[in-house]
């Protein structure tokens, strides 16, 4: 019975959701990812995406897209699993996000977007904008877990209009030009 009050524990959730964020951070820099900006410099927000500083500082045009995936996490884990205990559903959902940046972060995906998309001076993202965008994340979870649902959902198509808009990109974009890149999109993207 003690072990089943440690699982039910949030304290134990929260602290193996930090360790998730350390260990990729960790991975990240085991895989030679640099830990900031090659420029030497770390931005609060860097806003050019057609640059060697892209996805290399706290937070940029991409950031949108990871709350977005915290919107969508949780939901997604209320729906199939909205009976386990919300610190553990962090927990997923951290882990799932922080697969994401090590397997984003990898060669193969790394030339897959580079060849794939308008993304030519992307090589990486740094361990701190990975792990900015593991926060960002779980911003986007926070906000899903407090604001009714029709915001959450009024949030998601938003930032998906903004950044289409203003970068001819974002999460949808992301998604279909990693699993099945169209020629059409990465002219529209090229502009």
């Amino acid at each position: 019975m003690r072990c089943w009050g440690m699982i039910r524990s949030p304290h134990l959730a929260g602290l193996f959701t930090f360790a998730t964020i350390l260990c990729t951070a960790a991975i990240l820099l085991w895989m030679g990812r640099e830990m900031i900006c090659t420029c030497g410099t770390v931005k609060l927000w860097h806003g050019e995406t057609v640059s060697s500083e892209n996805s290399q500082h706290i937070w940029d045009w991409y950031t949108p897209s990871h709350v977005l995936h915290g919107i969508l996490f949780y939901g997604l884990l209320y729906l199939i699993a909205g009976k386990i205990a919300l610190g553990w559903r962090v927990l997923a959902a951290t882990l799932v996000e922080a697969a994401w940046e090590i397997l984003e972060n990898t060669e193969m995906v790394i030339e897959h977007y580079r060849s794939a998309t308008i993304a030519l001076d992307y090589y990486g993202d740094s361990v701190l904008n990975s792990t900015s965008d593991i926060l960002a994340m779980l911003a986007g979870f926070c906000l899903a877990r407090f604001v009714p649902v029709r915001i959450a959902v009024l949030a998601v198509v938003l930032a998906e209009l903004v950044t289409l808009y203003i970068i001819r990109d974002g999460l949808a974009l992301n998604i279909i030009m990693l699993l099945y890149p169209l020629d059409a999109i990465k002219i529209w993207q090229g502009g």
